[in-house]
């Protein structure tokens, strides 16, 4: 257990530095694309590190989740995949090297009129779906520890937007929202099913009913108990 929460510590850690100034220190230092090479190579040996070191831990059950909680990655799951799919294929100017995109005539396209942090927003649903349906120790560090910085994530990532991007992230930040939909509710933005794309959110489903297929084989659970 003490390996997992290294590899869980190192990992959040990691992905912490591009929101503090240790970031501009050394990019500074190596230039951008060297820095966004070892950040990219460690984040890999870092999951990798935290994947392996999850799946060694020893079973130390904390709650039985039950049959409601055992269904909540089959429920959430769907949701999460539309949001993968969407978010790898819209131009979004919260990612890397993207930021001219808020000079687009409209730069908060598609999904981005949900939510500006569509990624984020599947990795969180994807763990905290599995935390909820585990109820065990090395699961609660793992997933929580996915959850926790998928979520703290959104709200770094605008802070550093805002900092480096000045005055050009304030009209994308005024017509978008982290929280799904509460820009369209406090009438900021109007999200468009044909705008989004059909194509996507069939995409996002036929990916979830391929891992949902191949679940069992994959990783040795079943999941739909």
């Amino acid at each position: 257990m003490d390996a997992l929460i290294a590899a869980a510590a190192v990992f959040v850690g990691l992905h912490l530095i591009p929101s503090t100034p240790a970031r501009g220190w050394i990019a500074g230092s190596l230039g951008e694309n060297v820095y966004l090479g070892l950040f990219s190579i460690a984040s890999v040996v870092g999951l990798v590190w935290l994947i392996l070191a999850y799946r060694t831990a020893p079973h130390v059950e904390i709650w039985q989740a039950g049959a409601a909680l055992g269904r909540a990655p089959a429920i959430v799951m769907p949701i999460a995949f539309v949001l993968l799919v969407c978010g790898y294929t819209t131009r979004n100017p919260t990612a890397v090297r993207q930021h001219q995109h808020l000079q687009a005539r409209d730069p908060a396209p598609g999904i981005l009129k949900v939510t500006r942090h569509p990624l984020m927003w599947a990795i969180a649903l994807w763990a905290a779906a599995h935390l909820a349906a585990k109820g065990d120790l090395a699961s609660t560090i793992f997933f929580g520890a996915l959850t926790g910085l998928a979520l703290f994530g959104m709200a770094l990532q605008d802070a550093r937007k805002a900092q480096t991007l000045g005055a050009a992230w304030g009209p994308f930040a005024l017509t978008t929202s982290a929280i799904p939909f509460l820009a369209a509710i406090q009438g900021r933005t109007k999200p468009r099913l044909g705008e989004i794309g059909r194509w996507r959110i069939a995409g996002g489903l036929a990916l979830y009913a391929l891992v949902l297929v191949a679940h069992e084989w994959a990783f040795g659970i079943d999941p739909l108990p």
